[in-house]
């Protein structure tokens, strides 16, 4: 028998319910998950573990991309937070909070800055357009010193001070990967499921590390009054 135009409204609507309840279906399928890990550090004899950032990179799909503008401020010569994880594209401001003047460089590869020489109340920034590790420093106070991580996924943290970290990921397959300014980086496999779920244990060696003095912008020894400021 033919479909009256009410049979195929009613059909029609049903289709719709359908397809909609199976993209909820696939939605709650990738529902984000709490996972949770700790890193373990080797240090050397007396010397702190140095602040270790994580991260997670999806292998079967493609990284989301969710760029953020966040602060590294500049107070009582010191950056603040001393550690920053954030995503490619991200754009970082660097304001200064202190009555003196800065200028924020980083000579790292793949991409080095220099934000040049500004007053108290300035603030300049700086878009991180590839992954990689920024040392970041003052040309003209010494002491001071930041370490970015840009990241190829916005699943990144920064862990706490005893390497415990939590990472929301959707269910899927990952790339835990740890590092720290003192050890290189070491990545394992986890698979990330709805819920709460462990990471295994990552071991970051530092215990090959040796403190050394950075150069400045000109890749030279800073002058002995720099010290003195």
């Amino acid at each position: 028998m033919p479909w009256t135009g009410y049979d195929l409204t009613v059909r029609i609507g049903l289709a719709s319910v359908a397809t909609a309840l199976c993209f909820l279906s696939l939605a709650t399928s990738v529902d984000a998950g709490t996972v949770t890990g700790v890193i373990r550090t080797i240090v050397r004899k007396g010397a702190p573990a140095a602040t270790a950032v994580v991260y997670a990179e999806p292998i079967e799909t493609a990284a989301q991309k969710v760029p953020q503008r966040v602060m590294l401020r500049q107070r009582n010569k010191t950056f603040l937070p001393r550690v920053l994880a954030v995503q490619t594209g991200s754009t970082v401001e660097f304001p200064n909070d202190d009555d003196i003047f800065h200028n924020v460089f980083s000579l790292s590869s793949p991409s080095p800055f220099d934000l040049g020489l500004y007053r108290a109340g300035d603030t300049r920034d700086r878009t991180f357009a590839a992954p990689g590790i920024y040392r970041v420093f003052c040309n003209i106070h010494p002491q001071m010193s930041a370490f970015i991580v840009v990241t190829p996924s916005p699943y990144a943290t920064v862990a706490s001070a005893d390497g415990r970290f939590t990472l929301e990921l959707p269910a899927g397959r990952y790339m835990l990967t740890a590092l720290s300014e003192r050890a290189a980086a070491v990545s394992v496999e986890i698979t990330a499921s709805e819920g709460a779920s462990a990471a295994p244990e990552l071991t970051l060696d530092e215990s090959a590390w040796v403190l050394s003095q950075h150069k400045n912008k000109f890749g030279q020894n800073y002058p002995a009054a720099a010290y003195r400021r």
